[in-house]
């Protein structure tokens, strides 16, 4: 029952973000930019598991994920300049991604 409660809230805040970008793309950006699924998953995981030590880890590592990850939206600041479509944008975006997950490894493999 849990684990519905959980996909239900999870679907509701992405329907909800994605509905809105069509009325008011910045403020569903910014809104999305905040960490509301984190505080719902760090609460998630908690009371799940029952374990601080996990909860915290688990905290860091999103930290070092997050601030990766905005690797992905730096091929859309040069498309302009350098005339790229959406897709060729994208794909640079998915390769830094790739990027950000084994530098992610090996940073977390520190704590």
């Amino acid at each position: 029952m849990f684990f519905i409660f959980k996909v239900l809230l999870s679907a509701l805040i992405i329907a909800g973000a994605s509905w809105l970008s069509g009325k008011n793309p910045k403020l569903a950006g910014f809104i999305i930019a905040l960490p509301l699924v984190t505080l719902i998953v760090l609460i998630f995981s908690y009371v799940e598991h029952k374990n601080v030590i996990a909860t915290i880890t688990f905290a860091k590592s999103i930290l070092v994920g997050v601030t990766l990850s905005y690797l992905f939206f730096i091929p859309f600041f040069f498309a302009k300049s350098l005339n790229m479509n959406f897709w060729v944008i994208y794909t640079i975006g998915l390769v830094l991604l790739i990027l950000a997950y084994f530098i992610h490894k090996y940073i977390v493999s520190f704590f």
